[in-house]
Formats: structure tokens, C-alpha cells, sequence
């Protein structure tokens, strides 16, 4: 018998001589047919054999276990007659599918021999991506005027059945549920409105780089229609729901048809809004959702007391849900009203009459999810929350457009701070400076271009994992990269990934900007202009940060008081380690032969993502050594403080140069974003080198004032 369980575990080590046997239970629906097709997937390019029987017998099915929260799954394993069975139970058809998707991740990194029983629930039931649609040039996704490259580009992709079966595969493999689509005003674009009948815009269009228009595909607003019905298909079916979020009171696609105008309050308006919202929610019986706001263009002076902003939402938003649930009282819904530039008192009070569920979203770490694992902002609110009052987070990823960010230590922490379920329903995560749908900023691609996920993959899966179950080890993900990237040192990429990624926490920490047109770290600038070394010195630290600002650093200093938190130099110091641990690894990891030929580009370009993302860790290291020196120096006169400024700022400007050389090397420039505005690094170097120049001519306050350059 030893001898048997001897060779049984040979044999599931080496799945290249062994087949296996895969029951599907039909209530696992289609999330477990998608799961079961993983399933065979993986097995075959391990040259598994399939419908085998007398291989591993691998089970999917739904039942009811004791932790039967939806989501969640057992995986039970027993061997017997010289035959291994492994069994996934569902609580749901979701949950089903997600522990297919563990065996299929086992096939894949050469764990299958190794399962064990095992548990599963989430540990955040809604974990979603916050996707800024680009429409249409005429319905775009966010402030109008703004149409930057990668919504330019991205237009026939939104109107791509292969894109978003792409892009949702990759959601469910990576845990994320829900897919939030937003637009100032989509409605335009998909929905026919009986009440407005010339509203509806047919075909798609987007604009050249000079800003003329250009037909993307011709489409009726019957196929616009059936290609959202079928695309919300497609995610029920990998067990995604999907929202639509507004900006609200957008009429620029619609003034001057059927009587619609711009101003707000009038009731040709509202009454669009509400039939617009009525009809979205008639057709498209999978639509799980709205979200809304009442900032947008919604200042306080249009709206005066007799119509407050939330009255407005109420009789557009409120009513309109409200008009077409009377015809499907059972129909699960939910309205998500973001509370920033309102309170909760009167968001219920206007809703009091809603028919479906009201919840709340709320800015977690404003614009910068890569700033410190517990955002404070949260703070303010959660005395407000609670079982019968739950919000959203929206996670803003404003930081890192180019690059495949990957730290483990980072993502678990933040998500294991994120407060209770009790308080919390869910989050979605993403940029409004950037649209996540296909890549367009990598030059020369072999063949169609990835998704943003695709080229992201570790980062997504880190978060979507993690989100569902935190405590999911670090080797979890090194098995994930070795089986990307055969023949790679897994623990020591990474290693040297997370140590350069650390880049744009610290830096967010110590330099803080709010929202992204303010702060952009990826190239050190606001949307309106590059920060020297002058606004290093005056600039504030990150709220809740613990970290003190050259300011309050040279204060203490000069007062030889002990630091009263984390000072410059600290984070100086630990941005100049992790990057110079980063690139010390990539030698070794540049030697090795991974193979094949699509992996091997792939696993380069991540190479050169750590090496950017290392050299832009050493400028800021060393810009800020150069703004602590300048900061002394300004107090105290001593020339020895402005030549070591001028020392580090000339390290910078060398660091600055690598950097843009790194980023060119694989990224278009210059780039138009959302929020930030146009983005030329290599053209920033004028800006950096000024810095230098800058402390040469930077005069002591122990001068004369009026000889002082401020």
C-alpha cells in the first residue's frame, strides 16, 4: 500500500503522464463551465490527457456547507483504489468557480499533488474595478474638453466583444465581482429614450491626434443596445456585476434636442434624466446598479434651497430607478450615491422613497492608493456607519499609469485595513487619469496590444486575491511568477519588483498632492507644472502619514529637538535602499533564458519596468537630500549645506537622465492623460536641471531680504 500512495504522488508531481476526469454538476451554470474550460485549458498545455478514467478525478459542485456565505468553497481530496478525487463545493455557482479556478492554478504552477482540504470565503464580498469608459468622442468618459490619449484610442475597444471577454476572464481569474463602467453621461450611447427620440447617437466616432473626428464603426442604437445586453452577459457568466456611475448633469451630448438645454434645474432636463435612468434600468435587466454624485457640475448657486442638489438626484435618479422597478418590484438593485460634496442626513432624507437598496461611496485615499496602507480619511465617516448605512470605497490609483507595479507587503497591508464588512460593502479600484482598457503607451508591440490588465497581471492578481483572502502567502505569487516566467529566479524577481515599487508609496508619503492634477509621481509634476526643489522644501506630507516635512524637519533641527515622526531623510534613505536593492538583482535576473519567445519579451519588459521605476526612487532619494540641505542652508548661511545641496540635485539630475532613459526605452512619449495633462519625461530634464542651478543661486535668509529669490 505505501508503495502505491508512493507512486500515486510521482504521478501527480509529473501531470505530463497522467490524465484526469472532470465532473461538472449543471448547477454550478456557466461560471462553472468557464472554470471547467480553465480547467481543461491548463491541463492540456501540460499535456494532460482529458476524460481519462482512471486519472485524477476533479469534481465542481454546488451544496450548502456551514460557511455558506456566497463566494465560498471547500476543496476536499481522498485517495483511494489508486485514484486521487478531488471535490470543489460552491456555495454558490460563483463560489464554484473559484475553487475550479484554484485547481486550474494548481495544473498550471505544479501544485495539484500537493492539495489539501481547505476552506474559502471572501473576506471582502465586493471587490471591483473602477473602469472610466470612453463612449464615444461625443459621450466621453470625464470632464469635458479632456480627451486624452488613451481614451482616444480606446474607443473601439469599448465596442469590442473580444476586449471586455478578455478583460472579464482576467477578472474572474484575478477574484473581482464587480465592474463599475463610468461616464459623465452615458446614456446617449446606450439607451433609446421614447420621450427623446433624437438623444440616441448612432455609430461610434473618436478623433484624430489633431482633434478631427473619425468613425470608429457604423452601429445602430438596436446593436449598441444588444452589444451592452450581451457584454453584461458575458460577466454575470464569470460571476461580475456591473455598474454604471455618472458625473450627473452633463447635457452637452444632448442641448438643443427635443427641448433639452443646459441649465439644470429645468424641467425639460430633469424630466430627460429621469426617462434616460428609467429606460437604462428597463433595458438591461442585468444591470446591477448606479452610482452617483452630487459634486459635478452641481455647484450650490444653481441649485437653491427650493431644489436642492439632492432633490435634483432624487427626481432624476431616485424617480427614474423608482419608475422602472414598478415593473419588477423583486429585481435586485442598488444605488450607490457618493457623499463627498454632500452629508448623509440629506442624501436619506431625499431618498426616503427609494425602492431598492441606498448605499454610500467615499474617497479612501482620495486619488493615491499607493501612499500608506491606512489612509485616515476613512476616520470621519465610520462613526457614521454601519450594518443599515454601508459604503463603498472608491480606491483611487492616480500613481502608476505605465508600469507593472508588484509589492505583496504593500497590497496585503492595505487590504487588511480596510474597515469590517459591518461598515463596508465592497470597493473598486482605479484611475481617473488613465482608462484601463487596452495599452496603448508600450511602443512597438508584437502583434494586438494587451490589455492594461494583461500587461498588469501581477498587480491586479495581487489585489483581487488578496482582497478575497488575505492571508494567502507570498508564495502563492512567486508560484504564479514562476509559471509565467519558466526558467526565472521567482523569489529573487520578486524581491527586487517590490522593492521598486516601493517607490511610489514613499514618495507619495513624503510629497503630498490630494487629487491627481495636483500630484503625479510618475513625473513629479502637477497638471500644470513640474515641483523643484523650492517646492520640496515648503511642500506638506501626506495627512495620517506620521512624516514631517522639510519644514517641520529643519524646525526640530535647528531647535535640536528630537523628530517628532519619520523625517525626510528616513524616507530618503529607504527610497535609495529598496532602489539600489532593485538594481542590484537585475543583473543576475537579466542572465536568465526564459523561455517561450512571448514570455521572454514580457519578462524584459518587467525587467525594465524595475529598472525605471528603481532610477526615479534614487532621483526623489536624492532631490530630497539636496532640499534638506538647501532648507538648512537657507537658515543657517553655511556653504557647506548649499554645495551638498548642489551635490545631491547633481545626483538627481543623473538619476532624472536614467530614468527618462529607462522609460523610453519602452514607453511612448510625450502622452496626453486625463487629469495630469500632457507628460513628456525626457523634455522634463530643462526642468530638473534648473533644480541644480536653482540651489546655486538660492540665497541665506542671513542675507538681506531683499536679495532673497523666493
Amino acid at each position: 500500500m505505501k508503495q502505491i500512495f508512493i507512486l500515486l504522488a510521482t504521478a501527480l508531481l509529473a501531470p505530463l503522464v497522467r490524465g484526469f476526469e472532470l465532473v461538472n454538476d449543471s448547477a454550478t451554470g456557466e461560471p462553472g463551465k468557464f472554470a471547467a474550460a480553465e480547467i481543461r485549458r491548463e491541463a492540456l498545455a501540460r499535456g494532460m490527457t482529458l476524460d481519462d478514467a482512471t486519472g485524477i478525478r476533479i469534481v465542481l459542485t454546488v451544496g450548502k456547507p456551514s460557511y455558506a456565505a456566497p463566494q465560498s468553497y471547500s476543496i476536499r481530496v481522498q485517495d483511494g483504489g489508486g485514484r486521487r478525487s478531488i471535490t470543489v463545493c460552491g456555495a454558490d455557482a460563483v463560489g464554484a468557480m473559484y475553487g475550479g479556478l484554484d485547481i486550474a492554478e494548481a495544473i498550471r504552477t505544479g501544485t495539484l499533488g500537493s492539495l489539501k482540504d481547505s476552506d474559502h470565503r471572501p473576506h471582502i464580498a465586493q471587490r471591483g474595478i473602477k473602469f472610466n469608459i470612453p463612449l464615444d468622442v461625443r459621450t466621453p468618459t470625464y470632464q469635458a474638453g479632456e480627451w486624452p490619449d488613451s481614451a482616444r484610442l480606446n474607443v473601439a475597444e469599448m465596442w469590442s466583444r473580444e476586449f471586455w471577454r478578455e478583460l472579464l476572464d482576467d477578472m474572474a481569474r484575478h477574484r473581482y465581482n464587480v465592474l463599475s463602467l463610468w461616464n459623465m453621461n452615458p446614456f446617449p450611447s446606450i439607451v433609446k429614450v421614447p420621450e427623446f427620440p433624437n438623444t440616441a447617437l448612432e455609430d461610434v466616432q473618436t478623433t484624430d491626434e489633431t482633434g478631427n473626428p473619425v468613425l470608429v464603426k457604423k452601429m445602430t442604437m438596436d446593436e449598441k443596445i444588444q452589444f451592452w445586453r450581451e457584454v453584461m452577459q458575458l460577466a454575470k457568466d464569470r460571476g461580475v456585476d456591473v455598474y454604471w456611475f455618472t458625473w450627473n448633469v452633463f447635457t452637452r451630448p444632448v442641448e438643443g434636442k427635443d427641448g433639452i438645454t443646459r441649465q439644470k434645474t429645468a424641467p425639460r432636463t430633469i424630466e430627460y434624466f429621469r426617462a434616460s435612468v428609467r429606460e437604462t434600468v428597463k433595458t438591461y435587466p442585468l444591470l446591477a446598479g448606479f452610482g452617483i454624485t452630487a459634486g459635478e457640475l452641481m455647484p450650490d448657486d444653481e441649485f437653491p434651497t427650493t431644489s436642492s442638489k439632492e432633490q435634483w438626484l432624487w427626481q432624476t435618479y431616485g424617480e427614474g430607478i423608482r419608475d422602472a422597478l414598478k415593473e419588477s418590484p423583486a429585481r435586485k438593485f442598488r444605488l450607490i450615491h457618493r457623499f463627498h460634496m454632500t452629508n448623509l442626513d440629506e442624501i436619506e432624507s431625499a431618498f426616503a422613497k427609494l425602492p431598492c437598496p441606498l448605499e454610500f461611496s467615499f474617497k479612501y485615499a482620495i486619488a493615491h492608493m499607493y501612499s500608506i496602507p491606512n489612509p485616515p480619511f476613512i476616520k470621519q465617516v465610520l462613526p457614521h456607519l454601519g450594518p443599515k448605512r454601508r459604503c463603498w470605497l472608491t480606491i483611487r490609483n492616480d500613481d502608476i499609469h505605465s508600469f507593472r507595479w508588484a509589492d505583496y507587503e504593500y497590497a496585503r497591508a492595505f487590504i487588511k485595513a480596510i474597515p469590517d464588512e459591518d461598515k463596508i460593502t465592497g470597493f473598486y479600484m482605479g484611475p481617473d487619469g488613465y482608462h484601463w482598457g487596452r495599452d496603448f503607451l508600450t511602443k512597438n508591440p508584437d502583434g494586438p496590444r494587451q490589455t492594461v490588465m494583461q500587461k498588469m497581471w501581477l498587480s491586479f492578481a495581487l489585489w483581487g486575491r488578496l482582497a478575497y483572502d488575505p492571508d494567502l502567502r507570498a508564495a502563492t505569487f512567486e508560484r504564479l511568477i514562476a509559471a509565467r516566467f519558466p526558467g526565472a529566479d521567482a523569489a529573487r524577481l520578486m524581491a527586487a519588483w517590490a522593492a521598486a515599487s516601493r517607490t511610489f508609496p514613499y514618495i507619495t508619503r513624503f510629497f503630498w498632492g490630494a487629487i491627481d492634477i495636483k500630484w503625479f509621481p510618475e513625473a513629479c509634476r502637477s497638471r500644470g507644472r513640474f515641483y523643484t526643489v523650492r517646492s520640496f522644501i515648503v511642500g506638506d506630507t501626506m495627512p495620517g502619514a506620521g512624516v514631517l516635512s522639510i519644514i517641520e524637519w529643519r524646525n526640530r533641527v535647528l531647535a535640536q529637538k528630537p523628530p517628532n515622526g519619520v523625517t525626510p531623510l528616513e524616507i530618503a534613505a529607504t527610497l535609495h535602499l529598496n532602489a539600489t536593492n532593485a538594481l542590484e538583482a537585475l543583473p543576475a535576473l537579466r542572465q536568465v533564458t526564459v523561455t517561450p519567445a512571448a514570455r521572454a519579451k514580457e519578462y524584459s519588459a518587467t525587467l525594465n519596468d524595475i529598472e525605471a521605476m528603481s532610477h526615479l526612487g534614487l532621483y526623489y532619494a536624492a532631490k530630497i537630500r539636496g532640499a534638506c540641505d538647501l532648507a538648512l542652508f537657507e537658515k543657517t548661511g553655511d556653504e557647506k549645506q548649499r554645495a551638498a545641496a548642489v551635490q545631491h540635485l547633481e545626483a538627481a539630475l543623473g538619476h532624472w537622465k536614467n530614468y527618462a532613459a529607462a522609460y523610453t526605452s519602452q514607453y511612448i512619449q510625450p502622452v496626453h492623460y486625463n487629469r495630469a495633462g500632457i507628460v513628456d519625461i525626457p523634455a522634463q530634464t530643462k526642468d530638473v536641471a534648473a533644480d541644480v542651478q536653482m540651489a546655486r543661486d538660492w540665497k541665506s535668509r542671513r542675507q538681506p531680504r531683499n536679495q532673497i529669490k523666493r
